[in-house]
C-alpha cells in the first residue's frame, strides 16, 4: 500500500468513527439523570457511560442484525419469550424447565402458610388470587412448543394445596376460559398480562367469594368505571425481541389498549344506599398484575366489593417480596385490613423467588411455621378415618 493509499485509509477510518461518535451524541438531547446522580458520586458519568453505550450506532447495528437472523431463520427471540403462532408472544417462565422445581416448590407451598398464619396472629383473612398463565388459557396460539412437564397440573396442584391449608382461593381459570370463549381477549397477545377485561373479570370472581365469606367493616361505597384513553401498547415481551429501529417491520404489531379510570361515585342528597368512610377493608399485594394501572384491576375490585382497596403490589419483584415486605412495614402493625388479597401467578410458583431485604432467618422460619402446620393438617386427616371407625 503507497504512502498516499495509507493516509486516505486512515483519514476514511477517522471520518467513519467520527460520524459514528456524532451520531452516537444526538442521542443526548433531552439526555437526563436522576438528582442523585452527581459528579462527586461517579453516578452521573456511569449513567452517561451506559446511556452511550445502549445507544452506540455499531451495536445497535449488530443487536438488530443478530435479531433478525435469530427471527426470520429459527423463528427464535431472545431468552425471556417463546414465539407463538399469530403473532403471539409468551413468557418463557411458563414453558421452561425449573431448577429445584421440587425444592423450590415445598419451600413456596410453606411459606405462604407461614404468611397465612402470621397475617391470622392480626385479625387478617387471607385471600390468594392465583392467575392462570397465559399459556393455559390461550395454548392454540403457542405453536410448536411445549411446557415442561411441571407447568401440567400447576395451577390444579396450587389450588389442592392451598385448600388443604384452609387459603380461600376461588377458581379464576374457570371464569377467564367462558369469557374468551364469549368472545372476549383476557391477556395481550405481546405482553405477560392480563387485558382490562381479564382484570374486571377476576376482579368480579374474587369480589364474589370475599361477599359470600365475609362481612367487611365499614359502609358500603359506590365506584364507577369509565373509558379512559386508548392507547397503542408495546407489550412487555416486545423487549425480548430487540429488532427496533433497524427491523421495526418483522416485528409484532402492537395492540390497542382502551384505559379504564375508576373513581369513587359522588354523594348525592336521598342516596340513603350508599355511604362513604373513612375505614378500608380490603388491602391488595401482588405483581405487576395488580401494580399497573394500566389495568385498573385494583379500580375493578373497588367497584366490585363497594368497598375502597389499599394497594401494596409491586412492578417487578414477583408475589413474594412485596409480602414479605408488607408484613414489616408500620401500615401492617398499626392498621391491617380485614382482608388481605395476594395476587400470585401460577409460574412464580416452582422458582426461587426473591425476598428482597429481608431477613432470611425470619423467612426460613415462616417456612418452618409453615411445615409444622402442615404437617399438623396432614396428621389430623390421616386419624380421621380411623376415628370414624373407633
Amino acid at each position: 500500500m503507497t504512502r498516499s493509499l495509507r493516509i486516505l485509509y486512515i483519514a476514511l477510518f477517522l471520518a467513519m468513527l467520527l460520524c459514528l461518535g456524532a451520531w452516537s451524541l444526538r442521542s443526548f438531547m433531552g439526555f437526563t439523570t436522576n438528582s442523585d446522580a452527581t459528579l462527586l458520586n461517579g453516578r452521573w458519568a456511569k449513567a452517561v457511560e451506559t446511556h452511550y453505550d445502549d445507544e452506540f450506532p455499531i451495536k445497535r447495528l449488530g443487536t438488530n442484525l443478530w435479531a433478525a437472523l435469530d427471527f426470520k431463520l429459527f423463528n427464535e427471540g431472545r431468552p425471556g419469550v417463546v414465539l407463538g403462532r399469530d403473532q403471539w408472544l409468551f413468557s418463557d417462565e411458563e414453558i421452561k424447565p425449573v431448577v429445584n422445581e421440587e425444592l423450590n416448590l415445598q419451600g413456596n407451598y410453606a411459606l405462604i402458610e407461614g404468611v397465612r398464619q402470621t397475617l391470622k396472629e392480626q385479625g387478617v383473612e387471607l385471600v390468594l388470587a392465583i392467575v392462570p398463565s397465559k399459556v393455559r388459557l390461550y395454548p392454540e396460539h403457542l405453536g410448536e412448543a411445549k411446557p415442561a412437564s411441571i407447568h401440567a397440573y400447576l395451577y390444579q396442584d396450587f389450588h389442592a394445596r392451598v385448600a388443604a391449608d384452609k387459603i380461600l382461593a376461588p377458581n379464576l381459570l374457570g371464569p377467564l376460559q367462558q369469557a374468551k370463549q364469549n368472545g372476549q381477549q383476557v391477556f395481550l397477545r405481546t405482553d405477560t398480562h392480563w387485558t382490562p377485561e381479564g382484570a374486571e373479570i377476576v376482579a368480579n370472581t374474587l369480589a364474589r367469594a370475599i361477599i359470600d365469606k365475609f362481612v367487611l367493616r365499614g359502609e358500603p361505597q359506590r365506584f364507577v368505571t369509565t373509558p379512559a384513553e386508548k392507547v397503542t401498547h408495546k407489550g412487555d415481551l416486545l423487549l425480548f425481541l430487540p429488532l427496533d429501529p433497524l427491523f421495526a417491520n418483522l416485528m409484532p404489531p402492537h395492540e390497542p389498549l382502551q384505559k379504564r379510570n375508576t373513581v369513587a361515585a359522588e354523594q348525592t342528597a336521598g342516596d340513603d344506599a350508599l355511604f362513604t368512610n373513612n375505614e378500608v377493608p380490603v388491602a391488595l399485594i401482588g405483581t405487576s398484575y395488580s401494580a399497573n394501572p394500566d389495568w385498573n384491576f385494583v379500580g375493578a375490585l373497588k367497584q366490585a366489593l363497594h368497598s375502597d382497596v389499599i394497594n401494596y403490589a409491586e412492578q417487578g419483584h414477583g408475589p413474594i417480596q412485596p409480602m414479605l415486605g408488607y408484613l414489616k412495614s408500620d401500615d401492617f402493625k398499626n392498621s391491617p385490613p380485614q382482608v388481605l388479597i395476594w395476587e400470585f401467578p401460577e409460574r412464580y410458583l416452582p422458582v426461587n423467588n426473591e425476598i428482597g431485604d429481608a431477613d432470611p432467618q425470619w423467612v426460613a422460619a415462616l417456612k418452618q411455621a409453615g411445615v409444622r402446620q402442615q404437617n399438623v393438617t396432614v396428621n389430623t386427616e390421616s386419624e380421621m378415618p380411623d376415628r370414624a371407625q373407633n
